[in-house]
């Protein structure tokens, strides 16, 4: 990974479009540090109307609680950039929008913003289904663009393999 790859990112929106169409799926986001660019790749898709219900891009902490429900004493205790926020964003993100699947992404992307115990390009996905949520923790090496890109694409990758396997 690393530089941004759109016909990858487009392709890879497109096969996710099919497999939920196919299968009955409906699709959420809650984004942070992507700012709204994996919903931007899901809807640059035509008909992506179909399967995608929409996205909370909850940059500040302050609307991670207020839009998305997480927990001001987890986000407290563990900060934005942890497992246990980007799973309860991505259940937030599901139970708003009633769907199906929801995916969230925070993380540092940088060039500032990083710790000795969170560094930048550390970033957490979350995902939420009908079982409850999962987390996927990453770490990128790139510039802020490359590690936006990357984290676009690891989320979209996630959100195709659940669908994949998953039906209505």
């Amino acid at each position: 990974m690393g530089t941004p790859d759109f016909e990858a990112t487009a392709a890879m929106a497109a096969r996710l479009q099919a497999a939920c169409l196919a299968r009955g799926l409906t699709v959420a986001t809650a984004e942070s540090c992507t700012g709204g660019a994996v919903a931007q790749a899901i809807t640059d898709v035509a008909g992506s109307s179909g399967y995608f219900r929409g996205s909370i891009v909850s940059y500040a902490d302050e609307t991670k609680t207020t839009l998305l429900g997480v927990d001001s004493e987890v986000m407290a205790a563990h900060g934005a950039v942890s497992a246990q926020v980007a799973v309860a964003m991505a259940v937030g993100a599901r139970e708003r929008f009633k769907t199906t699947v929801a995916v969230s992404i925070t993380g540092i992307a940088g060039p500032s913003g990083g710790s000795a115990s969170k560094p930048v390009g550390l970033t957490y996905l979350g995902l939420a289904d009908e079982t409850g949520g999962d987390v996927r923790r990453v770490h990128w090496t790139g510039d802020r663009s490359a590690n936006r890109a990357d984290s676009v694409r690891a989320a979209l990758e996630w959100l195709l393999e659940w669908a994949e396997a998953h039906s209505a």
